[in-house]
């Protein structure tokens, strides 16, 4: 559902009209818009927003696991517009299942690079056309993700034995 506040901002109303079918839900909440983005459209979204709606920084990306909850995974950008008096935006994408994957938006900004990158790694989450995804933070030979909420809380128990 969106909210008229929503709808009444020039930003959204303008991505409404063009593409239609891609918002599926948005809300303000203390003074900041969030919209829940079809995860199919997130590269044609993104690239309006950066293109013809100015917004043309992204500050960060993220993931965010709400396992048991179906859909489990979601994918947060937080877009920022400098021209538009720093007008932010933050854009949802839910994804399902235990091998969720979306577009990567690294075409549309490199520094995307490193945040998706750091959402495969944590998270498990795929990001189709990576030019580069493979792990940033964890070791190479590391199995699972650590940020998921169904990772074991008391790691990993080794032997030392071998050393």
């Amino acid at each position: 559902m969106i909210s008229d506040q929503v709808r009444e901002t020039p930003a959204v109303s303008a991505l409404i009209a063009r593409y239609p079918d891609a918002v599926t839900a948005g809300d303000v909440h203390l003074n900041e818009l969030t919209l829940e983005i079809d995860p199919g459209q997130i590269v044609e979204v993104c690239r309006f927003l950066k293109s013809d709606q100015k917004f043309v920084r992204l500050s960060g990306l993220t993931g965010v696991d709400w396992y048991p909850a179906e859909p489990r995974f979601e994918v947060v950008y937080f877009l920022h517009s400098m021209e538009r008096r720093s007008e932010r935006i933050r854009l949802k994408c839910r994804l399902h299942g235990e091998k969720p994957e979306i577009d990567s938006v690294t075409p549309l900004w490199v520094g995307a690079n490193w945040y998706e990158r750091e959402t495969f790694d944590l998270f498990g989450i795929r990001f189709r056309n990576h030019p580069n995804l493979t792990r940033i933070m964890m070791p190479d030979d590391w199995e699972g993700h650590p940020l998921r909420k169904d990772f074991p809380v008391h790691g990993h128990r080794y032997s030392y034995t071998d050393e």
